[in-house]
């Protein structure tokens, strides 16, 4: 790195927060599944939008690249530095104003995490429409960076349905600013829409007007065994119809509870094991477990349920489903897939998924979990680092063969770039090069990032 172009980024974030030690800045130089790794010249952790903008136009004015890292919980490389970029960390955005409890919005820095944005907003009777497992750890600008879904999709939809205003720093080192919060402005372009989803390419997102939904204190939880993925439809479609309550639905099968139980000693949950596993939840200003009970008794699906109400038997039955990332982690390397296929083909494709993954890897062991009503899966595949671009290409086509997309709420990142044009036609990849090239002409941000450089 220049001296010249240290002294300015120095100058933006002060010397503190220019971290060159290479000892220092190697623990941003790889994803936390450990599979992607690269390399940064150096890491700054500016504190503000104005110290953000003070970085891009420096590195502009250079001509180095910037990569942006949040809570680095990516699954698909999106966040770990390339060709000796600068890092920029988010870590240090973490206002979080007062909550407009007339609007039900908040405005909150990019780098405030998931979960102490449900607890600022709780305080006031309020939540955020997204959740999930890493929670601790994810934080707002990813989330909207890669527009994450997560647990709740079925009520609230995808984190782009919660964002009412962006500020973003864009590749020039200029700032947009729209945070007013508006729910209806009909003037042109959607321009937070635009930058939602578009992984750090367009521009490093630095604060949020987030839409708030009613804190509702009233939950139930039934963990559900069933036979299969056809059994699972017909009983989320015989509960939603009952019970606009609904807030979740995630299935899992019976080898990855058996991974779970053995990394975390958690005991069975029935007395006989089965095929499939629902876990559905209820949320609502009543307690809503005799409704729960009686929609699951209305299902011929159903071969064994158990239901709770207080919080500690939520939390044990949510842990069959939420400790599957952690338990196959512990098991070794896995190549991640997050899909999703239309709902008329989902119990197709998780019978096809096993055989084409076994003829792209004999030594595959796949695991396979997700969120049932947006035909979301996460594929994991276990035993084949040393031939993930196979299996990832073996896996995309058949998802794509089934009318679906090769990314559902992770992003397209790097893992995935080669493979867009599955889910893309030419004339849209060939619109999102133009809308890029127009944004970030010198392709400073995220390079290789969802689109290759051509």
């Amino acid at each position: 790195m220049s001296s010249a172009l240290a002294e300015e980024l120095r100058a933006a974030v002060g010397a503190t927060q220019l971290l060159t030690d290479a000892s220092v800045v190697a623990s941003f130089e790889s994803d936390w599944t450990g599979r992607f790794r690269g390399r940064a010249r150096c890491v700054v952790r500016p504190a503000d939008t104005a110290e953000v903008a003070a970085v891009m136009a420096a590195a502009a004015r250079a001509k180095v690249p910037v990569c942006v890292q949040g809570g680095n919980t990516g699954l698909v490389g999106g966040s770990v530095p390339v060709g000796g970029a600068i890092l920029l960390s988010t870590a240090r955005l973490t206002a979080l104003e007062p909550v407009e409890v007339v609007s039900g919005q908040v405005t909150v820095g990019a780098g405030v995490t998931l979960a102490a944005l449900q607890r600022h907003v709780r305080a006031e009777g309020y939540d955020f429409g997204v959740d999930f497992a890493a929670r601790d750890s994810a934080t707002l600008g990813g989330l909207v960076a890669t527009n994450a879904g997560g647990e709740r999709v079925l009520r609230y939809g995808t984190t782009r349905a919660q964002v009412l205003g962006i500020e973003a720093v864009l590749a020039d080192g200029s700032i947009i600013s729209r945070l007013g919060g508006l729910p209806k402005d009909n003037t042109g372009y959607d321009t937070m829409s635009l930058l939602t989803g578009s992984e750090g390419t367009l521009g490093i997102l630095t604060r949020l007007r987030l839409r708030l939904v009613p804190l509702l204190t009233e939950r139930a939880v039934a963990l559900v065994a069933v036979d299969d993925v056809a059994a699972a439809l017909s009983l989320v479609r015989t509960v939603r119809n009952r019970l606009p309550s609904l807030e979740a639905a995630e299935l899992f099968f019976a080898d990855g509870l058996a991974l779970v139980r053995a990394r975390t000693g958690l005991s069975a949950p029935f007395a006989e094991a089965y095929p499939a596993y629902l876990v559905l939840e209820c949320a609502g200003r009543a307690d809503p477990t005799d409704e729960l009970l009686e929609a699951l008794a209305g299902s011929e699906a159903v071969r064994d349920a158990t239901v709770a109400a207080d919080p500690r038997g939520r939390h044990l039955l949510w842990s069959y489903r939420e400790a599957h990332t952690e338990s196959i982690n512990s098991a070794g390397v896995p190549v991640k897939l997050d899909v999703a296929v239309p709902l008329t083909a989902l119990a197709e494709t998780v019978a096809a998924l096993p055989a084409t993954i076994t003829a792209a890897c004999p030594t595959a062991r796949p695991i396979l979990f997700g969120h049932l009503n947006e035909g979301n899966l996460h594929v994991n595949v276990l035993n084949a680092t040393s031939e993930a671009e196979a299996v990832t290409d073996a896996v995309l086509r058949l998802i794509a063969a089934h009318g679906g997309s090769i990314s559902a709420e992770h992003g397209v990142g790097r893992a995935k770039r080669a493979w867009l044009g599955l889910s893309r036609s030419p004339q849209e990849i060939a619109m999102m090069r133009a809308v890029k090239r127009g944004l970030d002409p010198e392709g400073l941000l995220n390079p290789g990032v969802l689109l290759d450089s051509a």
